[in-house]
């Protein structure tokens, strides 16, 4: 799926000329980067690997001739998130996608405690503090886009993905409340909620998913739905669950997540 030819003059020219992506290496984060690029927007790209990273920049370049700048550092501590606010010192950001994050998954009582605050600190704290640099810098100039990545999770309670639904109910929260606070000021804010989603997201929570969205799927629906909704239910796997779901109640919704999730872990034995 690409970005029409409007699509990405309406993109440059009321996101330009730089964007901020965390999450850049992989999955849903290089998806967008990569429309992004293919729109002539220049990048500041995050992630952990910065190998992984200086392929992505090449690559970028040597398809769509724009700038990037590079940021490799764990969002999980305050270092490697100062490391982000201060690369993009001095660049005239019009986007932030806020695309890191991980999921854990099984019985709460039986995770690393360890684990769970640090998916916390990626997920929510890293969210935070750079969602609020960015708007503070949006703000003063009177234009930009921010792009949190929520989840169809994030909608109920899950159990066997207790934490992680939790840290995605806070960022769909955030993002529809500052769509509001932030529209007036020229600053337009989008959660994207897509369903599962073929990535490195699966194997690092131990997840099985045997149906899928493709990251392809998902990345065009959420630039299309930047400064036109406040949410985004990208592809049509998405839709499909959630209109599934409309009509039951949220204690349904959670027994429901329940036997779903209960058959993407290895803990299936805990849903009986």
């Amino acid at each position: 799926m690409k970005l029409s030819a409007s699509e990405k003059t309406r993109l440059k020219k009321r996101y330009g000329p730089w964007a901020v992506v965390t999450g850049a290496s992989s999955g849903i984060g290089l998806e967008i980067a990569g429309q992004l690029a293919s729109a002539g927007i220049h990048l500041l790209l995050h992630a952990r690997r910065e190998e992984t990273l200086r392929a992505i920049a090449h690559d970028f370049h040597r398809k769509h001739g724009i700038q990037t700048r590079l940021v490799a550092s764990d969002a999980s501590t305050p270092a490697g998130v100062s490391a982000i606010v201060e690369a993009a010192k001095n660049m005239d950001v019009g986007l932030f996608v806020g695309s890191a994050g991980f999921g854990t998954s099984g019985l709460f009582v039986e995770s690393s405690l360890e684990e769970e605050i640090n998916m916390l600190r990626v997920n929510c704290e890293a969210i935070l503090s750079l969602t609020h640099h960015f708007s503070n810098v949006f703000v003063r100039q009177r234009r930009g886009g921010i792009i949190l990545m929520s989840s169809l999770v994030g909608f109920q309670g899950v159990p066997y993905a207790a934490s992680y639904a939790a840290t995605k109910a806070y960022v769909q929260s955030l993002a529809e409340a500052l769509s509001v606070e932030l529209k007036p000021m020229g600053v337009d804010v989008l959660a994207a909620a897509p369903g599962p989603v073929a990535s490195g997201f699966g194997e690092r929570a131990n997840l099985k998913m045997d149906v899928s969205l493709k990251p392809e799927q998902v990345g065009v629906p959420i630039l299309r739905a930047l400064g036109r909704k406040s949410t985004v239910l990208p592809g049509f796997l998405t839709k499909f669950l959630v209109g599934s779901l409309r009509t039951v109640p949220r204690w349904g919704k959670v027994r429901i997540m329940k036997m779903v999730m209960g058959g993407m872990t290895k803990h299936q034995r805990a849903i009986a």
